[in-house]
């Protein structure tokens, strides 16, 4: 039975691109999302292409909806070989820490960190019974390199890569992984890359780098098979 890869907070950007680099290898693609509209859309252009994709609908800002999605995407495919989490949009943003409060740590912290724990916690049964698992999880590089102006969602992804640190040292000798890529650049074609486009647009400001969701994509096999580092920063860059 061919592997299958799970894409939490799948779009256009990086989960497209992601279901394509894996389904290269002959993965089959289980996406996950919200909104039904854009991920049906998705999975009939990915099926088009010859890809063996269905979607599930979940918010996964309702860490309880783990478990349910998980099963469901075992009973369709049979099986859970490597999750891919990286759900992020334009109503999570960066905020002064001078000026964050825990009604925002509070809102965004379900999706950035509480809802990854519980979808480890569903699949980690079975990839110790089988002796192999991934879990690929999608980070901003202030989750590792704190910047002025810049807190916000970058304290919860602190803790999040804090945690994936943490169980791929517990599990790495049972052949489970555990791996972050920290993105330090807006991801083309998808919403907050289209946010930061506008912006430039409209306000002739720079946005930072844009980097190509095929390039990420392609650090993420290379972090899967080879599993030789826990964190991969891309764009790389001088962080003092």
């Amino acid at each position: 039975m061919s592997k299958v890869i799970a894409i939490f907070g799948a779009g256009k950007g990086l989960g497209a691109s992601v279901a394509r680099r894996f389904a290269r290898e002959g993965f089959r693609v289980a996406l996950v999302a919200r909104g039904k509209e854009h991920l049906d859309a998705l999975v009939e252009e990915l099926k088009a292409e010859g890809i063996d994709a269905a979607g599930f609908t979940a918010d996964l800002s309702k860490p309880e909806q783990a478990g349910a999605t998980v099963q469901a995407i075992r009973d369709h495919f049979g099986r859970i070989d490597v999750v891919e989490y990286g759900p992020i949009s334009g109503e999570q943003a960066f905020a002064p820490a001078a000026k964050l409060d825990a009604a925002t740590l509070r809102k965004d912290s379900p999706l950035l960190l509480l809802t990854p724990v519980e979808v480890a916690q569903a699949v980690l049964p079975e990839w110790n019974e089988r002796g192999d698992g991934a879990f690929l999880m999608t980070t901003g590089a202030t989750a590792g390199s704190p910047r002025p102006f810049a807190s916000g969602v970058g304290p919860l992804m602190a803790a999040a890569r804090n945690w994936l640190f943490s169980l791929n040292g517990e599990l790495a000798d049972a052949g489970i992984y555990a791996g972050t890529l920290s993105i330090a650049a807006f991801i083309a074609r998808s919403e907050m890359g289209e946010l930061a486009a506008r912006s430039l647009a409209k306000t002739g400001s720079g946005t930072g780098p844009l980097v190509d969701p095929d390039a990420l994509a392609d650090q993420y096999w290379d972090m899967y098979t080879k599993r030789d580092r826990v964190e991969q920063l891309f764009p790389e860059y001088d962080a003092a």
